[in-house]
């Protein structure tokens, strides 16, 4: 398995994952190895999952090669909050509202900066997730900017200290209202969920 870093101890069981393709851990270890440990729980850290080259979380190869260490330490650690940090350079194609038709998933929802947010690969949440778990995918642009940095820490760290996944709804939908109204109907609307 890829290093890990383990911060504090006990429950809520926190995973947050960064590197799981192609180069994108150039643009996503350094902040998940800043984060401090929370302040109840722990925060279990894989910096870099894999620096191979890039198979999308989409597709059911992806969890046939690297996602296997991905799935074993999420069952080793059973997460109650996992996040993956993604970076991106196309950002028509994530937040295309035709997504879901294109590439059977919903489209990610710009919260501010350049960051977007959206749900895991639906063959990682229906394999190793209830729907009681918190599950997100954080996508940084490739080019960041002081505000899409600074707007991605405060967003790791409210996740870090996160107990459940109704404080995480809650900050997003006072912090980001229109966005989070939209993110839930999307997850609400492919998960099938009244």
């Amino acid at each position: 398995m890829r290093r890990r870093i383990t911060l504090g101890s006990g429950d809520p069981k926190r995973l947050f994952v960064g590197g799981l393709h192609g180069n994108e851990w150039r643009r996503t270890s350094a902040i998940l190895e800043r984060l401090s440990a929370p302040r109840r729980g722990t925060l279990a850290i894989i910096p870099k999952l894999t620096d191979r080259p890039y198979i999308s979380t989409l597709d059911d190869r992806y969890y046939d090669a690297y996602g296997r260490i991905l799935i074993a330490a999420i069952n080793e650690i059973m997460p109650a909050i996992y996040l993956e940090l993604h970076s991106y350079h196309d950002f028509d194609s994530l937040t295309d509202p035709m997504r879901i038709e294109r590439r059977g998933v919903p489209a990610y929802i710009e919260l501010e900066d350049g960051i977007l947010i959206g749900s895991i690969s639906p063959i990682l949440r229906r394999r190793c997730f209830s729907m009681h778990n918190l599950c997100i995918s954080i996508e940084t642009p490739e080019k960041e900017s002081h505000g899409s940095q600074r707007v991605l820490k405060r967003l790791l760290d409210f996740t870090k200290d996160c107990e459940s996944r109704d404080e995480f709804i809650d900050f997003i939908l006072d912090r980001y209202p229109e966005q989070g109204r939209l993110a839930i109907e999307n997850y609400k609307r492919f998960y099938g969920i009244e």
